[in-house]
Parts: C-alpha cells; sequence; structure tokens
C-alpha cells in the first residue's frame, strides 16, 4: 500500500491523503487569506472523509468536475455537514479562483455519496482493488471517524481528527481496530489540555463576571461541533446567550442524528435556551450593547457574523473576547490572540476588550495522543496534522515507536 500526502503533512488543514494512487482519505482546505487547497487535484475512484470540518471535507465537491464520478463514502452528520460547508464556500468563494467547485459540483455528491454507520464494514473497489473499509467513532465532532483499511496484504488506520476525552456533546473515542500502519493526527502534540471541567467552570466564570460589570461577552466559536458544546457547556451554568452565524443551522442539523450524540436530550435543552440571531432590523448592534454573551462564527474570526460585534465591542475593557478554539497562524484570531490587534474593514486597530483563550479542544493532547498509539507499537506510525509532527515523530522514535513525520508531496510504502 503506497500513501501519498497532498495536504496535512507537518501542517493543519486540507488534509489529503491518496493511497496507491486511487483511494482517497479526506480533501479539504486550509482556512487563511487566500484558503490553500491540496498540492494537486487528483483524480481518485473512491474517496473517504472522515468528518465534516474545513480542512477535511471542504474540497471534495471539487472531485466531481467534468465527468469524474468517483464515489464518496462518509458518516450521514458528515453528508450534511458537507454541504453546509460547501454552499458557505460558495457564498464567500463562489465564481472565483478561490473556489474550485460550483453548486452542480454540489448537488452532484448525492449522486456518488455512500453513507454509513460505525463499526460497520463496507468494501470500495479503487484502482483494482477492494478495500474493506470500516468507519469507527473518533471523538472529535458528530459523525467524525477513523477509517480502516484492508486491502487483504495490510491494514492501514487513518485516525483523522480525534478525542480520547468525552465532551458534552459527544464521547471520546475508545476504538483501537489492529492494523499494520497508522497515519495519526498531531494537532495538540506538545500541550497537555487543562481539565475540562475546569475550563468551562473558568469559561462561565469569565462570562457572569463581565456581564455582571456590565460588558458583552463574544464568544467565536467553530460552527461545527464548538458552538454546539458551548451552547451545553452555557445551558449547564444558567447561562443564556445569542447564537449567530452558520452554528445556528448545524445546531438544527445534528439534532437529526442523535445516535450520533451524546445525550441529545441536553441538546435539545440547550437549543431551547438559546436565542438565535436572525441579523434583521439592526439587532446584531442593539445586541452588542446589550451586556450578553454573543456565541458566533467565524471561530478563527476569518469572516463570519464576529465581524458585526468585534467593531462594536473592541474599544472598552469592560468587554470581552472568549477565544475558544485553535488559531491557525495566518488568521484574525491568531493575530488578536498573539499581538491584540484586529484588521477590520482593511485597517489594523487595536483591541482594549479583554482577550481569553479557552482550551475547549476536541482533540486529544500529548497524554491523549499516547494513549491512544500504545496499542500500535508494533505498527508503522505516520504523524500528521500537527505543527510540530517532526518533534512528536522525534519523540514517538526515543519511545519505541517506529514513526516518521512525512513531508508533503511525500510518497511512502507501508
Amino acid at each position: 500500500m503506497e500513501v501519498e500526502f497532498l495536504g496535512g503533512a507537518r501542517e493543519v488543514g486540507r488534509s489529503a491523503v491518496l493511497v496507491d494512487d486511487a483511494l482517497l482519505l479526506d480533501y479539504g482546505l486550509l482556512t487563511a487569506d487566500p484558503p490553500q487547497y491540496p498540492l494537486r487535484d487528483p483524480e481518485p475512484d473512491a474517496a473517504i472523509v472522515s468528518h465534516g470540518h474545513l480542512d477535511h471535507v471542504g474540497a471534495v465537491p471539487a472531485l466531481l468536475k467534468g465527468d469524474r464520478r468517483p464515489s464518496v463514502h462518509w458518516t450521514p452528520p458528515t453528508a450534511a455537514l458537507a454541504r453546509t460547508l460547501a454552499r458557505d464556500t460558495l457564498k464567500l468563494h463562489g465564481n472565483s479562483p478561490l473556489c474550485p467547485f460550483s453548486e452542480e459540483h454540489v448537488a452532484r455528491l448525492g449522486e456518488v455519496e455512500e453513507r454509513h454507520a460505525y463499526r460497520e464494514p463496507f468494501v470500495v473497489e479503487a484502482g483494482g482493488t477492494a478495500y474493506e473499509v470500516t468507519l469507527f467513532n473518533a471523538g472529535h465532532i458528530p459523525g467524525s471517524a477513523h477509517v480502516l483499511l484492508d486491502d487483504g496484504e495490510t491494514s492501514l488506520l487513518y485516525t483523522g481528527d480525534f478525542h480520547t476525552d468525552d465532551q458534552r456533546l459527544v464521547a471520546g473515542t475508545t476504538a483501537r481496530p489492529d492494523a499494520d500502519a497508522v497515519i495519526c493526527e498531531s494537532t495538540y502534540a506538545d500541550v497537555t489540555h487543562e481539565d475540562r471541567r475546569a475550563v468551562e467552570d473558568r469559561w462561565a466564570e469569565r462570562v457572569k463576571t463581565t456581564i455582571w460589570e456590565g460588558g458583552t461577552v463574544v464568544a467565536p466559536a467553530f460552527a461545527i461541533g464548538r458552538t454546539q458544546e458551548l451552547m451545553l457547556v452555557a445551558d449547564a451554568n444558567d447561562l443564556t446567550p445569542y447564537v449567530d452565524g452558520m452554528g445556528v443551522e448545524v445546531t438544527r442539523l445534528v439534532r437529526r442524528y442523535p445516535e450520533f450524540l451524546r445525550d441529545p436530550e441536553a441538546l435539545r435543552r440547550a437549543k431551547g435556551a438559546a436565542r438565535f440571531v436572525t441579523g434583521r432590523d439592526g439587532q446584531r448592534e442593539r445586541i452588542a450593547g446589550d451586556n450578553e454573551l454573543i456565541l458566533t462564527t467565524s471561530g478563527m474570526l476569518s469572516g463570519g457574523p464576529v465581524h458585526s460585534y468585534l467593531p462594536a465591542i473592541r474599544g472598552s475593557p469592560t468587554n470581552a473576547v472568549t477565544l475558544t478554539g485553535y488559531q491557525v497562524e495566518g488568521t484574525p484570531g491568531r493575530e488578536l490572540q498573539d499581538h491584540g490587534r484586529l484588521a477590520i474593514n482593511g485597517t489594523v486597530r487595536p483591541v482594549s476588550a479583554r482577550v481569553e483563550s479557552f482550551d475547549f479542544s476536541a482533540h486529544a493532547d500529548r497524554s491523549g495522543l499516547e494513549q491512544f498509539l500504545e496499542p500500535y507499537r508494533g505498527a508503522r506510525v505516520l504523524v500528521n496534522h500537527g505543527d510540530r509532527c517532526e518533534a512528536f515523530a522525534e519523540d514517538l522514535r526515543a519511545d519505541g515507536f517506529d514513526a516518521s513525520a512525512p513531508e508533503l508531496g511525500e510518497r511512502i510504502e507501508v
């Protein structure tokens, strides 16, 4: 089995791994200005998508250009989320060089997709090889999956993004299927997560204190997973948030798949307690001045309704911005996190509002990664999807693993 890393190698974003020149694992984009796509435009016979985040699924409709019709395999939530993300990308970049697909390509997904449950093996034909494929719960977001491939000679586990600890929205992964080789994400390989309950308590206290002092809290959040997680945390702490942006649609969407949620009833209650923003008649301007908690996209401040709120609250230290997700290099969120400034309408301005980061990560940390990999000491481990892939691979080698960190474009026989 030969794997080629078209994206996501020694970086976070645009994940794409081509197996035997015929079977594609993920096909995402890197959220930046401008967006970055995988190194080249492959023509696989089939694609398997681990989960519904832009950096893993964002470019999938482009696989259906011309007369190409590869089969696309994913879980039901991932199928629905992929369409939501594609429509958003078209809204932002459609009919421009920044978007490699059209609405027609998104519509074609219905012709080629196959939806699968966890732990139910299926066969994918690609390049003349019949691969047995099994998806396992990855504990990252609803529908996220580890992908196990077996061509009859070699078994390969592609972890996708995963978490070993329970979140309020989804349960952590417990799957450790046998595999000869593992392609393992490493986003938080150099981090030890703070206890999740302590993070929740600190965040809730910051929100309550800010509102009590007369301020407004803007909590930029990824629409998929993080917004729903924060809604659950808010409800558990008697907070009533406004929810704005794509997270509104995604919340309704994931509730259609209760079997992929840890506690569907808790999410129903949290949705009932939240107030969804329509944006009509100056609603956002009023909310920004009303000492409220606002959960809004985008999580990295690269667009979306968050840009309606930040100009209104940035000037007062009584207000707060709580960053609740990973901020990729080159994004406005990283600029705000590192330097306390933000480009608003083309002008870089200082932000006087309190800016705090809270580790609500849906990824395994260093100990979680090591715990996950422990059963694979006899396997080959290929580290990807991280800022410090080489360093983590070196540490794994020092601990007795056969580990390496492939480069972008590298082809490896496993």
